[in-house]
Protein backbone atom coordinates (compact mmCIF):
# COMPACT_ATOMS: atom_id res chain seq x y z
CA UNK A 1 0.00 0.00 0.00
CA UNK A 2 2.69 2.15 0.41
CA UNK A 3 4.42 1.95 -3.07
CA UNK A 4 0.77 3.15 -4.46
CA UNK A 5 0.96 6.57 -2.01
CA UNK A 6 4.50 6.96 -3.61
CA UNK A 7 3.45 6.66 -7.09
CA UNK A 8 0.38 8.93 -6.80
CA UNK A 9 2.32 11.90 -4.78
CA UNK A 10 5.28 11.39 -7.68
CA UNK A 11 2.62 11.69 -9.77
CA UNK A 12 1.40 14.85 -8.06
CA UNK A 13 4.58 16.54 -7.54
CA UNK A 14 5.23 15.90 -11.56
CA UNK A 15 2.01 16.98 -12.22
CA UNK A 16 2.52 20.17 -10.29
CA UNK A 17 6.05 20.69 -11.93
CA UNK A 18 4.35 20.61 -15.50
CA UNK A 19 1.73 22.96 -14.22
CA UNK A 20 4.24 25.45 -13.07
CA UNK A 21 6.38 24.96 -15.83
CA UNK A 22 3.41 26.21 -18.12
CA UNK A 23 2.35 28.83 -16.19
CA UNK A 24 6.06 30.18 -16.00
CA UNK A 25 6.60 29.42 -19.97
CA UNK A 26 3.10 31.16 -20.55
CA UNK A 27 3.95 34.40 -18.28
CA UNK A 28 7.04 34.50 -19.75
CA UNK A 29 4.87 34.67 -23.10
CA UNK A 30 2.74 37.28 -21.69
CA UNK A 31 5.97 39.27 -20.61
CA UNK A 32 7.47 39.17 -23.73
CA UNK A 33 5.16 39.91 -26.50
CA UNK A 34 4.50 43.17 -25.38
CA UNK A 35 8.03 43.96 -25.79
CA UNK A 36 8.14 42.07 -29.30
CA UNK A 37 5.00 44.63 -31.13
CA UNK A 38 6.92 47.41 -29.74
CA UNK A 39 10.01 46.95 -31.22
CA UNK A 40 8.16 45.33 -34.74
CA UNK A 41 6.25 49.07 -34.80
CA UNK A 42 9.26 50.82 -34.24
CA UNK A 43 11.18 48.97 -36.97
CA UNK A 44 8.29 50.18 -39.16
CA UNK A 45 8.06 53.45 -38.51
CA UNK A 46 11.53 53.68 -38.67
CA UNK A 47 11.33 52.26 -42.24
CA UNK A 48 9.03 54.54 -43.38
CA UNK A 49 10.99 57.75 -42.00
CA UNK A 50 13.69 56.54 -44.47
CA UNK A 51 11.64 55.70 -46.94
CA UNK A 52 10.10 59.56 -46.45
CA UNK A 53 13.59 61.16 -45.92
CA UNK A 54 14.79 59.31 -49.59
CA UNK A 55 11.81 60.91 -50.98
CA UNK A 56 12.04 64.45 -49.77
CA UNK A 57 15.72 63.98 -50.60
CA UNK A 58 14.79 63.38 -54.65
CA UNK A 59 12.52 65.93 -54.15
CA UNK A 60 15.05 68.31 -52.98
CA UNK A 61 17.46 67.28 -55.57
CA UNK A 62 14.61 67.02 -58.57
CA UNK A 63 13.88 70.94 -57.33
CA UNK A 64 17.69 71.86 -57.49
CA UNK A 65 17.68 70.36 -60.98
CA UNK A 66 14.55 72.56 -62.06
CA UNK A 67 15.39 75.48 -60.18
CA UNK A 68 18.43 75.30 -62.06
CA UNK A 69 16.79 74.98 -65.23
CA UNK A 70 14.50 77.53 -65.15
CA UNK A 71 17.63 79.93 -64.04
CA UNK A 72 18.87 79.49 -67.23
CA UNK A 73 16.00 80.22 -68.83
CA UNK A 74 15.71 83.15 -66.81
CA UNK A 75 19.33 84.46 -68.36
CA UNK A 76 18.13 83.60 -71.84
CA UNK A 77 15.18 85.18 -71.39
CA UNK A 78 16.45 88.21 -69.88
CA UNK A 79 19.74 88.19 -72.83
CA UNK A 80 16.98 87.93 -75.13
CA UNK A 81 14.61 90.56 -73.40
CA UNK A 82 18.37 93.10 -73.52
CA UNK A 83 18.94 92.21 -77.25
CA UNK A 84 15.72 92.77 -78.06
CA UNK A 85 15.48 96.21 -76.19
CA UNK A 86 18.90 97.33 -78.31
CA UNK A 87 17.32 96.05 -81.58
CA UNK A 88 14.20 98.13 -80.75
CA UNK A 89 16.57 101.28 -79.64
CA UNK A 90 18.24 101.04 -82.73
CA UNK A 91 15.57 100.83 -85.34
CA UNK A 92 13.91 103.49 -82.98
CA UNK A 93 16.75 105.72 -83.86
CA UNK A 94 16.92 104.73 -87.35
CA UNK A 95 13.35 105.67 -87.70
CA UNK A 96 14.03 109.19 -86.07
CA UNK A 97 16.94 109.50 -88.48
CA UNK A 98 14.91 108.07 -91.65
CA UNK A 99 11.98 110.85 -90.32
CA UNK A 100 14.78 113.70 -89.68
CA UNK A 101 16.43 113.18 -93.38
CA UNK A 102 12.38 112.34 -94.86
CA UNK A 103 11.43 115.52 -93.00
CA UNK A 104 14.59 117.54 -93.90
CA UNK A 105 13.79 116.53 -98.06
CA UNK A 106 10.48 117.28 -97.71
CA UNK A 107 11.03 120.91 -96.82
CA UNK A 108 13.48 120.96 -99.84
CA UNK A 109 11.68 120.02 -101.84
CA UNK A 110 8.99 122.03 -101.04
CA UNK A 111 11.83 124.80 -101.17
CA UNK A 112 12.88 124.03 -104.57
CA UNK A 113 8.93 123.70 -105.68
CA UNK A 114 8.19 126.80 -104.34
CA UNK A 115 11.37 128.35 -105.87
CA UNK A 116 10.06 126.53 -108.99
CA UNK A 117 7.02 128.21 -108.79
CA UNK A 118 8.41 131.86 -108.08
CA UNK A 119 10.65 131.24 -111.05
CA UNK A 120 7.50 129.91 -112.71
CA UNK A 121 5.54 133.62 -111.97
CA UNK A 122 8.63 134.83 -113.49
CA UNK A 123 8.95 133.19 -116.72
CA UNK A 124 4.70 134.14 -116.98
CA UNK A 125 5.34 137.80 -116.17
CA UNK A 126 8.00 137.73 -118.53
CA UNK A 127 5.77 136.28 -121.17
CA UNK A 128 3.25 138.61 -120.69
CA UNK A 129 5.22 141.32 -121.39
CA UNK A 130 6.68 140.02 -124.96
CA UNK A 131 3.50 139.32 -125.70
CA UNK A 132 2.60 143.20 -125.38
CA UNK A 133 5.74 144.03 -126.94
CA UNK A 134 5.02 141.96 -130.00
CA UNK A 135 1.53 143.22 -129.88
CA UNK A 136 2.54 146.92 -130.10
CA UNK A 137 5.49 145.54 -132.47
CA UNK A 138 2.35 144.12 -134.81
CA UNK A 139 0.33 147.53 -134.55
CA UNK A 140 2.98 149.64 -135.34
CA UNK A 141 3.95 147.45 -138.50
CA UNK A 142 -0.29 147.64 -139.38
CA UNK A 143 0.11 151.34 -139.41
CA UNK A 144 3.60 151.30 -141.08
CA UNK A 145 1.42 149.41 -143.75
CA UNK A 146 -1.29 151.31 -143.96
CA UNK A 147 0.55 154.07 -144.13
CA UNK A 148 2.11 152.79 -147.26
CA UNK A 149 -0.81 151.70 -148.97
CA UNK A 150 -2.18 155.68 -148.63
CA UNK A 151 1.10 156.83 -149.75
CA UNK A 152 1.33 158.15 -153.25
CA UNK A 153 2.64 155.68 -156.58
CA UNK A 154 6.11 156.77 -157.18
CA UNK A 155 6.15 159.10 -160.89
CA UNK A 156 2.16 160.12 -159.91
CA UNK A 157 0.60 163.29 -159.44
CA UNK A 158 -0.09 163.74 -155.87
CA UNK A 159 -3.98 163.48 -154.82
CA UNK A 160 -5.59 166.62 -153.62
CA UNK A 161 -5.83 167.03 -150.03
CA UNK A 162 -9.46 167.97 -149.12
CA UNK A 163 -9.76 171.18 -148.08
CA UNK A 164 -9.43 172.45 -144.78
CA UNK A 165 -10.42 175.98 -142.99
CA UNK A 166 -6.77 177.52 -142.30
CA UNK A 167 -5.42 177.42 -138.49
CA UNK A 168 -5.22 181.01 -138.60
CA UNK A 169 -8.38 182.33 -140.23
CA UNK A 170 -10.22 183.48 -137.49
CA UNK A 171 -13.96 182.34 -136.84
CA UNK A 172 -17.08 184.41 -136.61
CA UNK A 173 -18.92 185.17 -133.44
CA UNK A 174 -17.85 185.46 -130.25
CA UNK A 175 -15.37 183.04 -128.90
CA UNK A 176 -16.30 180.28 -126.70
CA UNK A 177 -16.26 180.48 -123.04
CA UNK A 178 -14.29 177.34 -121.27
CA UNK A 179 -15.27 176.94 -117.89
CA UNK A 180 -14.98 174.32 -114.94
CA UNK A 181 -17.53 172.42 -113.78
CA UNK A 182 -20.46 171.19 -115.50
CA UNK A 183 -20.47 172.09 -119.35
CA UNK A 184 -23.18 173.93 -120.48
CA UNK A 185 -24.16 174.52 -124.32
CA UNK A 186 -21.60 175.18 -126.92
CA UNK A 187 -19.11 175.97 -123.40
CA UNK A 188 -16.58 173.09 -123.90
CA UNK A 189 -14.79 171.60 -120.13
CA UNK A 190 -11.25 172.43 -119.46
CA UNK A 191 -9.11 169.80 -119.43
CA UNK A 192 -8.12 168.25 -116.36
CA UNK A 193 -4.08 167.37 -115.59
CA UNK A 194 -3.62 164.01 -116.39
CA UNK A 195 -2.65 161.81 -113.85
CA UNK A 196 0.98 159.90 -113.39
CA UNK A 197 -0.69 156.03 -115.94
CA UNK A 198 -0.26 153.21 -113.70
CA UNK A 199 2.18 150.86 -115.49
CA UNK A 200 0.26 147.61 -116.70
CA UNK A 201 -0.44 144.92 -114.13
CA UNK A 202 2.14 142.07 -115.59
CA UNK A 203 4.71 145.15 -115.08
CA UNK A 204 4.52 146.22 -111.96
CA UNK A 205 4.02 142.13 -110.76
CA UNK A 206 7.69 141.47 -112.60
CA UNK A 207 9.43 144.55 -111.21
CA UNK A 208 7.90 143.37 -107.74
CA UNK A 209 8.84 139.91 -108.04
CA UNK A 210 12.79 140.57 -109.36
CA UNK A 211 12.88 142.71 -106.25
CA UNK A 212 11.71 139.79 -104.33
CA UNK A 213 14.20 137.34 -105.76
CA UNK A 214 16.73 139.78 -104.75
CA UNK A 215 15.96 139.92 -101.59
CA UNK A 216 14.87 143.45 -101.36
CA UNK A 217 11.90 142.39 -99.32
CA UNK A 218 10.58 145.94 -98.29
CA UNK A 219 10.59 147.01 -101.87
CA UNK A 220 8.70 144.20 -102.87
CA UNK A 221 6.13 144.30 -100.21
CA UNK A 222 5.31 148.12 -101.48
CA UNK A 223 5.26 146.92 -104.96
CA UNK A 224 2.68 143.65 -104.95
CA UNK A 225 0.53 146.19 -102.64
CA UNK A 226 0.84 148.49 -106.14
CA UNK A 227 -0.49 145.54 -107.69
CA UNK A 228 -3.57 144.25 -105.42
CA UNK A 229 -4.20 148.17 -105.13
CA UNK A 230 -4.34 148.82 -108.71
CA UNK A 231 -5.29 145.14 -110.19
CA UNK A 232 -7.50 143.75 -107.45
CA UNK A 233 -9.05 141.40 -110.13
CA UNK A 234 -6.14 140.02 -111.87
CA UNK A 235 -4.67 136.65 -111.06
CA UNK A 236 -1.71 138.38 -110.31
CA UNK A 237 -2.99 139.89 -107.32
CA UNK A 238 -3.57 136.33 -105.70
CA UNK A 239 0.39 135.80 -106.26
CA UNK A 240 1.03 139.63 -104.49
CA UNK A 241 -0.73 138.73 -101.79
CA UNK A 242 1.18 135.65 -100.92
CA UNK A 243 4.30 137.36 -101.64
CA UNK A 244 3.26 139.99 -98.90
CA UNK A 245 2.64 137.16 -96.99
CA UNK A 246 6.12 135.17 -96.80
CA UNK A 247 7.65 139.20 -96.01
CA UNK A 248 5.73 139.19 -93.06
CA UNK A 249 6.18 135.71 -92.33
CA UNK A 250 9.74 136.26 -92.70
CA UNK A 251 10.22 138.95 -90.27
CA UNK A 252 7.96 137.31 -87.49
CA UNK A 253 4.51 139.44 -88.01
CA UNK A 254 2.76 135.96 -88.22
CA UNK A 255 -0.65 137.87 -87.75
CA UNK A 256 -0.34 139.88 -90.43
CA UNK A 257 1.19 137.19 -92.61
CA UNK A 258 -2.16 135.19 -91.85
CA UNK A 259 -4.44 138.05 -93.33
CA UNK A 260 -2.80 137.77 -96.61
CA UNK A 261 -2.54 134.34 -96.64
CA UNK A 262 -6.20 134.39 -95.83
CA UNK A 263 -6.98 136.60 -98.89
CA UNK A 264 -5.56 134.30 -101.52
CA UNK A 265 -7.63 131.56 -100.07
CA UNK A 266 -10.80 133.34 -100.14
CA UNK A 267 -10.45 135.72 -102.74
CA UNK A 268 -8.44 133.54 -105.18
CA UNK A 269 -9.35 130.10 -104.78
CA UNK A 270 -8.29 129.21 -107.87
CA UNK A 271 -4.61 130.41 -107.75
CA UNK A 272 -1.58 128.39 -107.60
CA UNK A 273 -0.44 129.74 -104.40
CA UNK A 274 -3.61 128.25 -102.36
CA UNK A 275 -2.01 124.83 -101.25
CA UNK A 276 1.31 127.00 -99.80
CA UNK A 277 -1.08 129.13 -98.85
CA UNK A 278 -2.35 126.46 -96.17
CA UNK A 279 0.95 125.00 -95.23
CA UNK A 280 2.05 128.20 -94.65
CA UNK A 281 -0.68 129.61 -92.42
CA UNK A 282 -0.68 126.09 -90.23
CA UNK A 283 2.88 126.90 -89.82
CA UNK A 284 2.00 130.46 -88.54
CA UNK A 285 -0.63 129.42 -86.53
CA UNK A 286 1.36 127.09 -84.22
CA UNK A 287 4.23 130.07 -83.89
CA UNK A 288 1.67 131.63 -82.53
CA UNK A 289 0.78 128.70 -79.96
CA UNK A 290 -2.81 128.65 -81.69
CA UNK A 291 -1.65 124.76 -82.56
CA UNK A 292 -5.12 123.77 -82.67
CA UNK A 293 -6.02 126.05 -86.00
CA UNK A 294 -2.72 125.36 -87.56
CA UNK A 295 -3.29 121.29 -87.08
CA UNK A 296 -6.88 122.28 -88.82
CA UNK A 297 -5.36 124.13 -91.52
CA UNK A 298 -2.84 121.39 -92.01
CA UNK A 299 -5.66 118.78 -92.25
CA UNK A 300 -7.90 120.94 -94.83
CA UNK A 301 -4.74 121.14 -96.93
CA UNK A 302 -3.91 117.16 -96.81
CA UNK A 303 -8.01 116.99 -97.42
CA UNK A 304 -8.15 119.49 -100.23
CA UNK A 305 -4.37 118.69 -101.80
CA UNK A 306 -3.86 114.76 -100.95
CA UNK A 307 -1.20 114.59 -103.57
CA UNK A 308 0.80 117.91 -103.62
CA UNK A 309 4.06 118.78 -101.96
CA UNK A 310 2.66 120.79 -99.90
CA UNK A 311 0.29 118.09 -98.25
CA UNK A 312 3.15 115.53 -98.22
CA UNK A 313 5.26 118.18 -96.00
CA UNK A 314 1.96 118.68 -93.83
CA UNK A 315 2.09 115.14 -93.09
CA UNK A 316 5.44 115.24 -91.57
CA UNK A 317 4.78 118.43 -89.65
CA UNK A 318 1.54 116.44 -87.95
CA UNK A 319 4.04 113.01 -87.58
CA UNK A 320 6.65 115.51 -85.67
CA UNK A 321 4.28 116.74 -83.67
CA UNK A 322 2.83 113.12 -82.62
CA UNK A 323 -1.11 114.16 -83.90
CA UNK A 324 -3.02 111.73 -85.85
CA UNK A 325 -3.44 113.15 -89.51
CA UNK A 326 -7.27 112.30 -89.06
CA UNK A 327 -8.67 113.42 -86.20
CA UNK A 328 -10.06 110.98 -83.60
CA UNK A 329 -13.86 110.87 -82.91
Amino acid sequence: MIQPKQSLRSKFAQTSMRLTSSALLAGALLCSSPAFAVSKDMVQLQTQIQQLQDAVARLQQSNDERMGVMKDLIQQSADSVNKMAISVESLQKQMQAQHEAQSTKSDQVSGQIQSLNDSVDEIKARLATLQKLMQDVQGQQQSMSANMQNAPASGGSPSPAPATPAADTPTTGPAPVVRKGKPSANVPLAAEPAGPAVPPADDLYKTALGDYMAAKYALAASEFSDVVKNYPDNPLSGNSYYYQAEVDYRDGRYQSSIKSYDSVLQQYPDSNKVPVSHLHKGMALIALKQTDAGVKEFRTLIQRFPNSPEAMQARSKLSGMSIPVTPKH
